[in-house]
């Protein structure tokens, strides 16, 4: 069982508040400076330290107001390498490239149309 499975949802969002916390305090700022810089009440600041549920947008505005939105790249990356993709490509053939027939086909070369192999002969 990973870490993620054994943590609730009450779980996660005390421990985000408490590094929201942690980074406010890092800056040296209030709570009421956060909020000012972020754009927000300190109502939303002091609820999201407590770990409860704020807007989406809320939290977007403390992670950029505390220049932390770098770190959603860590947490949702943009693109995921799925395992079965990886395994296809190390276990597929490597295709290469199709050769040129030199000269090409008789009637195609004379400019007359072209046709199947076995009626080429039934019109003669």
């Amino acid at each position: 069982m990973q870490l993620d499975e054994l943590l609730t949802d009450a779980a996660v969002l005390t421990e985000l508040g408490r590094r929201i916390a942690l980074h406010r305090l890092a800056h040296n700022w209030t709570q009421a400076e956060l909020a000012a810089q972020a754009g927000l009440g300190q109502a939303t600041v002091q609820r999201a330290e407590r770990g409860e549920s704020v807007q989406m947008t809320s939290m977007v505005k403390l992670l950029r107001a505390l220049q932390l939105l770098g770190g959603l790249e860590l947490a949702l990356p943009g693109s995921i390498e799925l395992p079965i993709s990886q395994l296809e490509r190390e276990q597929a053939p490597t295709r290469q490239r199709a050769r040129s027939r030199r000269g090409g086909s008789p009637a195609v070369a004379a400019g007359e149309p072209w046709v199947w192999g076995d009626e080429a002969g039934a019109g003669t």
